[in-house]
């Protein structure tokens, strides 16, 4: 269970359910349900490619080609100053943008979910930000969807509050239309980098992949349940999250605040990523799994004080050679088993009452665990963080319960109080050239 998961970050995005919901639970209705598994409702655009990053508009910026193309600064553009918000230091910078072409959303979204991939050497840093078009015809202002850097000595990496204009809010890492029961939606957006660099030297970030995940997922408790069609268990690193409670105050004291950078630390190994023992010095030798404790330093978002940014947990697992990763939604637990098949594992964010995912023996408001394969009964498989010791991670979860309590929109808490769920949201951790089973599969679930 992360911080950045618990009730104080979505709570609002509840709002909106809270006031269409009256009196006790309700059963899913089979037609909604049916409809809602048929119509899209989740539109995944990124830019990647050498053509993708000339098509934008660059000032200062230079498009890369080569194995993995991307955006640089050439000449930059001028010069600014940033005050850090967490430091108060100010700094002056050189700058460069480059503006993604508008996109028209295929899903008019009432959320969007910016990730990216970059490198980001000592003396650079990078911002992301967002303009949308809304359903009315007007426009966003230019949202911060985040101030990033790999390490944390030049700036601390930032989500921003305190961003809304009266129809949207940007929720830690999250634009979110304020209520969609009016019927508002974005219908197109575009993204825009901003790099940054010391003064006088030739330092620039690369950035790889800039992309976006626009949903509108409708309201449920529950979700049609899938027909189990894959029996595979994939072997993925195991570590506890719960090992380090009261590790390291600052990055949010360990425990159940870990639960994203504890899983991704597990995705990430899966596919090769390692640390060396001189990034990990600065660790306590006394502490296991020292490389829980590095993702959680290098993932944490000064602004919300914890470790679970969407976004930042992307960025972060592609600071290993040769990985990408990114933010999105999936449709159903067939998607999952389309990405086992071709052995790409994911992080999905769920939350639940104690008692409903049976063998679970907690309850949470939101919390990331790893799938990695599917039983011969289409149970699921899972690397579940909130466990005791490394050894006790791997779960076998209820296909039906999994599937419903990661899938559903809007559950009923513990005061009986409606409050909102992740929708099918996941971290996908992947190679920057991935086999043609695996772009194969990447590609069925929305992701190019």
């Amino acid at each position: 269970m992360s911080r950045a998961e618990q009730p104080s970050r979505r709570t609002v995005l509840a709002a909106a359910v809270a006031a269409a919901v009256v009196g006790p639970a309700v059963t899913a209705d089979a037609a909604d349900a049916e409809e809602s598994a048929v119509a899209p409702t989740v539109d995944y655009r990124s830019w990647t490619s050498y053509k993708d990053w000339r098509s934008g508009a660059a000032q200062g910026t230079r498009a890369v080609a080569g194995v993995r193309p991307g955006v640089v600064i050439g000449t930059p553009a001028g010069t600014t100053d940033y005050t850090d918000p967490h430091t108060g230091t100010t700094a002056t910078w050189e700058y460069a943008t480059w503006t993604a072409p508008v996109h028209k959303l295929r899903v008019p979204a009432t959320e969007v979910i910016a990730s990216w991939n970059a490198h980001t050497p000592a003396g650079t840093w990078l911002q992301v930000e967002l303009h949308g078009t809304y359903s009315d015809g007007t426009d966003t202002p230019w949202y911060v969807m985040g101030r990033w850097a790999a390490g944390d000595q030049d700036i601390k990496r930032t989500s921003v509050d305190d961003q809304k204009d009266g129809k949207s809010t940007i929720w830690t890492d999250t634009f979110a239309i304020d209520d969609a029961t009016t019927g508002l939606r974005l219908v197109a957006y575009r993204l825009r980098l901003t790099l940054y660099r010391k003064p006088g030297t030739k330092l620039t970030p690369t950035v790889w992949r800039l992309g976006a995940m626009g949903s509108d997922i409708p309201d449920r408790f529950t979700v049609p349940a899938s027909t189990p069609g894959l029996a595979r268990e994939l072997i993925v690193p195991r570590y506890s999250q719960e090992i380090h409670k009261g590790q390291y105050p600052e990055y949010d004291n360990g425990g159940e605040a870990w639960c994203s950078p504890t899983s991704s630390q597990m995705i990430i190994e899966y596919w090769g990523g390692r640390l060396t023992p001189g990034q990990l010095a600065w660790v306590d030798p006394s502490y296991a799994d020292p490389q829980v404790d590095h993702a959680a330093r290098f993932t944490y978002d000064y602004q919300y004080e914890g470790c679970g940014n969407w976004p930042f947990n992307a960025a972060y697992a592609a600071t290993y050679k040769d990985l990408q990763g990114i933010v999105t939604r999936l449709g159903s637990l067939t998607d999952l088993e389309t990405l086992i098949a071709a052995g790409i594992p994911a992080i999905t964010s769920q939350s639940f009452l104690k008692g409903e995912l049976t063998g679970a023996g907690y309850g949470t408001a939101g919390h990331l665990m790893t799938v990695i394969g599917f039983t011969a009964d289409g149970d699921v498989i899972a690397n579940d963080p909130f466990s005791p010791s490394d050894d006790a991670v791997r779960r076998v979860y209820k296909r039906r319960e999994w599937e419903n309590i990661w899938l559903r929109t809007k559950r009923y808490n513990a005061s009986g109080k409606v409050v909102s769920g992740t929708g099918g949201v996941c971290y996908l951790y992947f190679p920057a050239r991935p086999t043609p089973r695996q772009r194969k599969a990447l590609a069925a679930v929305g992701v190019r």
